[in-house]
């Protein structure tokens, strides 16, 4: 099974994986690793990819899914209860999966120094500037000063562009002028306009996350170097397929 095991120095008892497209069942366009239900694919095929790779991880329990709405609630995980709506979950019991699916928007993977509670966070840019980091660290009521955070395979600034609405979401969100600003320089400008002649801009969705983490106190900041966009043999990206699959971000304990 073609997975990718983060680079970060979480205590010996956490286990971090993100898959990659490849090894699995499902046909084009969601070739072949395809874990997104909510995508057209086969169910069954789905239902295969995630059986065979929770038979190659040797999971310790079903991983807790997450119906993904780009909002900013976070549950807590549990082995046996089915997809529920949310974009983050959380656990401090040992086994239990947490995971999220992505193609483009940003998987964070969080655990503390004490290797005794863990997260997956779905934070796109409507669930970052919504607030589903800070929810999440709430949730987790410990010391985010023994918090690290890992973020995965997202798409990069030069390949996501946006509208005005979204750094107005960021700037209208920030706490203080100096998060304000911090937002500010995580956009770039382009040349290009839409039909009603309206500047777009480059959004950085790495740098966006470290400003949220760092804000929440988290300082132990990992990953964020992977292009979903740019790596089409790896990785699905809704921005450059629009019909494709996902791939999944798990975290646990034991």
């Amino acid at each position: 099974m073609n997975i990718l095991k983060p680079d970060w120095p979480a205590p010996v008892n956490v286990f971090s994986i993100i898959t990659t497209r490849k090894n699995g069942v499902s046909l084009p366009p969601w070739n072949s690793l395809n874990l997104g239900f909510n995508t057209g694919d086969s169910v069954d095929s789905v239902k295969r990819n995630w059986r065979d790779l929770s038979k190659e991880l040797n999971l310790p329990s079903a991983p807790q899914l997450l119906d993904q709405v780009h909002g900013a609630h976070v549950i807590k995980a549990t082995c046996s209860a089915p997809a529920v709506i949310g974009d983050a979950s959380f656990t401090d019991i040992a086994g239990i999966v947490c995971a999220v699916t992505t193609a483009d928007c940003l998987p964070i993977l969080i655990c503390n120094t004490q290797g005794t509670i863990v997260s997956s966070i779905h934070a796109g840019w409507r669930g970052l500037s919504a607030g589903i980091v800070k929810n999440t660290i709430r949730q987790l009521a410990v010391s985010p000063r023994d918090l690290m955070a890992y973020l995965g395979p997202a798409i990069s600034q030069k390949n996501f562009e946006v509208g005005v609405e979204v750094r107005q979401a960021f700037l209208s969100s920030a706490s203080t002028p100096c998060i304000k600003e911090k937002f500010n320089t995580c956009f770039l400008r382009t040349t290009e306009e839409d039909e009603k002649k309206t500047k777009k801009w480059m959004a950085n969705l790495y740098g966006l996350a470290r400003v949220i983490l760092n804000e929440a106190g988290v300082t132990q900041i990992y990953g964020g170097d992977r292009c979903t966009y740019s790596d089409r043999l790896n990785f699905y990206s809704y921005r450059r397929d629009g019909n494709t699959g996902r791939m999944a971000s798990l975290i646990w304990f034991v």
